[in-house]
């Protein structure tokens, strides 16, 4: 009896020093690979999503890496906490990242530099369409003039816009009929131009928009190029800026590409990321291109050299550059 206790008490210890060298050596080892956090926008944005497809691609791609996203109020939440360290990406809209660099608009009051932003890709295009009613005469962005429109609340992006545009063609409040400052919050712009009370305004989101499609099927609303020789002069003068196109049949009655300004979202590292980690990364993206691709129609023009001519103050991603290098681009 004394020897079969004894065979027993062995064995029992020999169970615990197996499930002790699992836990020590084993379950280290699985766990190993690197956690990759991206920064987007607030769950429900876009920004979101397209962070979402870009974490799906990588952990595709990547078996070692284990991307997760996490969604912050504003980019510059998200462009502190990648200066910080705390992520390891962000997608930043390119105005802010221009703000930031520069220190200008939200970012003036901060008493430090974000110094370690580097480029690695540009992701999508947000389009501000001009939308004006079909009643209203309005064909060309200088037909605007006489009109009335929605700036934007202050602050906003709508109104920030619109101040450049009004800036770039010499225009003030005066040369309308009526100026609202109205929010796209709630929709109240949109509710105000279904009600003709103004009859042009910016829209700025990405296509195909289901509030700008029901404008359309409800509200006697139509896009109009916003494009002209001072937009293109604005543009070519500011890198925050880019021109975007509205491909034709995207809304109702909308047979022809409309061009607009509008900024692009930026997949932008910081310099702490290794060199490898970010040529790994962008060489997943550019292999499983189709499923960026695929994903939406806003991320259909993906392309992975996108960022090498982008001139916002920030160097590319070493990675990045020798990703570029070593194909030619």
């Amino acid at each position: 009896m004394c020897k079969e206790n004894s065979a027993r008490s062995l064995f029992s210890w020999a169970v615990r020093l197996s499930l002790l060298f699992f836990i020590v050596f084993l379950l280290p080892a699985a766990s190993s690979g690197m956690d990759l956090l991206i920064g987007t926008g607030e769950v429900g944005s876009f920004s979101h999503f397209a962070g979402r497809t870009l974490c799906r691609t990588i952990d595709n791609r990547l078996a070692d890496i284990d991307c997760e996203t996490v969604p912050a109020p504003d980019d510059l939440h998200n462009l502190t906490n990648l200066q910080i360290g705390s992520l390891d990406l962000v997608l930043v809209d390119s105005y802010s990242l221009h703000d930031a660099v520069a220190q200008t608009g939200e970012f003036r009051f901060l008493d430090f530099r974000f110094d370690n932003l580097r480029l690695m890709v540009r992701l999508y295009e947000v389009p501000a369409a001009l939308v004006v009613r079909d009643d209203a005469g309005i064909a060309f962005i200088e037909d605007l003039t006489g009109k009335r429109l929605n700036i934007g609340a202050p602050g906003s992006p709508e109104n920030r816009l619109f101040s450049a545009i009004m800036n770039a063609k010499g225009w003030s409040v005066k040369d309308f009929s009526l100026v609202e400052s109205l929010s796209s919050s709630q929709s109240v712009d949109s509710m105000a131009f279904c009600h003709g009370t103004i009859q042009a305004m910016l829209h700025i989101s990405i296509h195909p928009d289901a509030q700008l499609l029901q404008m359309i099927r409800l509200c006697g609303a139509r896009l109009i190029d916003g494009i002209d020789r001072d937009i293109a002069h604005l543009i070519q003068n500011h890198p925050a800026y880019s021109q975007a196109v509205i491909a034709p049949d995207t809304y109702p009655s909308q047979a022809q590409a409309v061009a607009a300004i509008g900024t692009r979202v930026m997949v932008v590292a910081s310099e702490a990321l290794d060199e490898q980690t970010a040529y790994r990364i962008l060489e997943a993206m550019a292999g499983d291109r189709r499923r960026i691709e695929s994903a939406h129609p806003a991320l259909a023009p993906f392309d992975p050299k996108s960022a090498a001519g982008d001139d916002l103050g920030i160097p590319l991603h070493p990675g990045v550059a020798r990703y570029l290098d070593e194909r030619g681009f």
